[in-house]
């Protein structure tokens, strides 16, 4: 079973109000699910749909080391989130976790956690 019947990507690029981006991809779910899998504390944040955006999520690992995909919909990465048994947050009810936007500020000027 491919990954987009497996996710639902399939279903959740036919709708949609994204004008300027482009469709989740397979790889995009790997990337989520691989990082997931090798940090330590994962939790997933759904960004909401935009105009010129689809439904993106962050992965957020314990020490604030993040990335971010498209998803397609939040109905994916909420499965994909409770087939690795990590917890996803609506960033619109709870916001990005401060250990991110700490990870950011530290990476942006380039120094390392031992600085």
């Amino acid at each position: 079973m491919g990954w987009r019947d497996r996710f639902g990507l399939r279903k959740a690029k036919k709708r949609g109000k994204a004008r300027f981006d482009r469709a989740a991809e397979d790889s995009d779910i790997r990337a989520l699910m691989e990082f997931h899998n090798s940090k330590v504390g994962v939790e997933f944040f759904v960004e909401p749909e935009t105009f010129a955006t689809s439904t993106t999520a962050v992965a957020v690992a314990t020490d604030g080391e993040w990335i971010r995909r498209r998803v397609g919909s939040p109905e994916v990465i909420h499965k994909v989130a409770r087939n690795l048994a990590a917890p996803v947050y609506d960033v619109q009810v709870v916001g990005y976790p401060q250990r991110m936007r700490d990870w950011t500020a530290r990476n942006k000027r380039g120094l390392s956690m031992d600085d």
